[in-house]
């Protein structure tokens, strides 16, 4: 499969959280996120980025969801289902908790720790690869399917 891969780097929290913003914009209902990187590289604040374009009533609820695996952001405009794969174990895991189940609700799915199940993923689904820069800043290369 082919790739368009755009990189940004970011300085700041502020940056990645705009960044994500600006990155909701190309976003339909049904696209398919699947953030990778290390702890506290900014997944959950590039999250927070897009939830302020498209569910803006509910950004300020986001949050890792690696204890309950889901956080659902219903705003007027659409949802979010953020999904948190870091506490999973196996693909029987990720279908137990219902995850396939979401593709049928017409809403944006965005998975932290998605590089442990990327294969589970639609082929349609767009890569956003954060890597930490020094003590406060980000490189994000996001790669689209063509």
């Amino acid at each position: 499969m082919k790739y368009k891969e755009t990189v940004v780097r970011t300085k700041n929290a502020d940056e990645t959280e705009n960044f994500g913003y600006e990155f909701a914009a190309e976003l339909n209902k049904g696209s398919v996120i699947a953030l990778c990187g290390p702890l506290g590289a900014g997944k959950t604040t590039f999250v927070r980025g897009i939830a302020k374009r498209l569910t803006p009533e509910c950004a300020s609820l986001v949050h890792s969801p690696t204890f309950t695996v889901v956080n659902e952001y219903r705003g007027s405009s659409g949802c979010i289902y953020h999904f948190d794969f870091y506490r999973l174990k196996s693909e029987d895991d990720l279908y137990s908790c219902g995850f396939d189940d979401y593709f049928d609700e017409n809403g944006i799915i965005i998975v932290e720790w998605a590089d442990m199940f990327l294969k589970s993923l639609p082929g349609s689904t767009i890569v956003v690869n954060i890597e930490k820069e020094g003590e406060d800043g980000r490189k994000l290369t996001v790669r689209v399917p063509e």
